[in-house]
C-alpha cells in the first residue's frame, strides 16, 4: 500500500478493532489520509462524521486519523468515552503512537494503541448479550 503500512498490516489492524470491539459496546475506526492538506483537524473531525461515529448508541465511538506523509495524528473519542476517560487519556495515548511512529514501528503503536482502547472501552462499556456492532470494522482512506 505504502511505505508504512503493508496489506497484511492493514489486515491485521482490522482484526485487532475486531479484537478490541469484541467485549465492549464501543467502536474503533482508523482513518489513512493520503492527501496533503493544511487543515488536518478539519479534516479529521470531517471523517469522524463521515464515518458516522456520532451514531453510536452510547456515543463511545474512536477514530484514529493519520496522515503518515504529513506525520500528522488525532484522536477522536466521542463524547460518550471521552467522558469517561478524560483528555489526559487521550494525551498518553498520542504520546505513546507518536513515540512509536518516530521509531518507525506505524503498525505495532496503531495495533497497542486500538488495543488499549479496547480495554478502556470494556472497562466503561461492557458489552451485553446480542451486542451489536455498529460501524464497519475497516480501515477508511481519502
Amino acid at each position: 500500500m505504502n511505505n508504512f503500512l503493508s496489506n497484511t498490516e492493514l489486515e491485521e489492524l482490522v482484526e485487532a478493532i475486531r479484537t478490541a470491539e469484541n467485549a465492549s459496546t464501543g467502536e474503533i475506526r482508523i482513518h489513512i489520509d493520503r492527501h496533503s492538506t493544511h487543515d488536518f483537524a478539519k479534516a479529521a473531525l470531517d471523517i469522524f462524521y463521515e464515518l458516522e461515529m456520532q451514531k453510536t448508541k452510547q456515543r463511545n465511538g474512536v477514530l484514529f486519523y493519520v496522515n503518515f506523509e504529513q506525520r500528522y495524528l488525532t484522536i477522536i473519542g466521542d463524547e460518550g468515552i471521552h467522558k469517561k476517560v478524560k483528555q489526559s487519556f487521550w494525551d498518553q495515548l498520542h504520546d505513546e503512537i507518536t513515540a512509536g511512529f518516530n521509531q518507525k514501528k506505524y503498525f505495532t503503536s496503531l495495533k497497542e494503541a486500538v488495543l488499549k482502547t479496547g480495554m478502556e472501552l470494556k472497562k466503561h462499556f461492557p458489552t451485553a448479550e446480542n451486542n451489536v456492532n455498529e460501524l464497519p470494522d475497516e480501515i477508511s482512506f481519502s
